[in-house]
């Protein structure tokens, strides 16, 4: 069965909300989970080595026009108080043309890195907030599923 082109999911209709709070400045996020496996040494007819899952890792970066310092002010007063921020993220892309919308919510979320300047002459402030989550994330809206 065949699809028709303008059904492509399109990343401009992409959004995302910080604890609660939508984020229009991001235009960018991805967020992944690598599955962990161990070497199973096999023998007999399969000499190959197998794979067992042992567990998970969540893993994902947020990509932003700087129009604030909103995040590094909760970045900094946690760092303060010898704690970290821990957000609950979550993102929605709801294409018009793609006949419903995928949203998904990413709790205990925790940034790698606390970006204190990064500009360039004749450039738009850009940032990447690299972060990790460890609880496992709920999908509440799902396209053609």
């Amino acid at each position: 069965m065949g699809f028709k082109a303008e059904q492509a999911i399109s990343g401009t209709h992409g959004e995302a909300w910080i604890n609660g709070e939508k984020f229009a400045e991001i235009f960018g996020l991805q967020a992944k989970i690598d599955i962990l496996k161990e070497d199973v040494p096999m023998c007999g007819v399969n000499s190959g080595r197998g794979k067992k899952q042992m567990g998970w890792e969540g893993k994902g970066t947020v990509r932003f026009n700087k129009i604030n310092s909103k995040l590094l002010k909760q970045q900094l007063d946690a760092l303060r108080q010898g704690k970290e921020l821990v957000v609950t993220i979550v993102s929605k892309v709801a294409d018009p043309a793609a006949m419903g919308a995928e949203r998904i919510s990413i709790p205990n979320c925790t940034f790698d890195d606390i970006t204190l300047a990064d500009w360039e002459s004749n450039k738009i402030i850009q940032e990447e907030k690299p972060f990790t989550f460890s609880e496992m994330p709920t999908l509440i809206d799902s396209i053609g599923a």
